[in-house]
């Protein structure tokens, strides 16, 4: 078997952020919109090397939703979901879900001409994610 075919048979595992805080009305959690379908998700990305996947999902967290603060060393729950591919393939994806209370919003940050972000409610967040099993992750999740 090719490495190409591989790629798009096997399951590719990802890490990604949930970032939150405590709002007046309760938890909070920080959506941004992806760069092609502009459908709300949480930021992800594939595991680093030299970096602990806690490490890797705070660094994309930075990256895309420009947020930093204390990220838990054990994710919360795991969510799959359908990479489209550039050859209009699909790939299999799991993604490890760490929560990351943010402690600072940058004003500036990689990815800002990239994306939108927004706070929203967990019960807003996890409407306007289209996984099933992340929507349920994020309604489910206690800090």
């Amino acid at each position: 078997m090719t490495g190409a075919a591989r790629t798009e048979t096997s399951e590719n595992r990802q890490v990604a952020a949930l970032p939150w805080r405590r709002g007046a009305d309760g938890v909070e959690v920080m959506m941004i919109t992806s760069r092609e379908t502009r459908r709300w998700v949480i930021p992800k990305g594939g595991r680093m090397v030299g970096k602990t996947d806690p490490q890797a999902a705070a660094q994309e967290a930075y990256e895309e939703a420009g947020v930093q603060g204390e990220m838990l060393e054990t994710p919360v729950g795991h969510f799959r979901y359908a990479k489209r591919l550039k050859s209009g393939a699909e790939q299999a994806c799991v993604v490890a879900v760490y929560p990351l209370e943010v402690l600072i919003q940058l004003g500036g940050w990689p990815e800002d001409q990239q994306r939108r972000r927004r706070w929203m409610s967990q019960a807003e967040a996890a409407e306007a994610v289209h996984e099933a099993d992340l929507a349920e992750l994020i309604r489910r999740f206690r800090p």
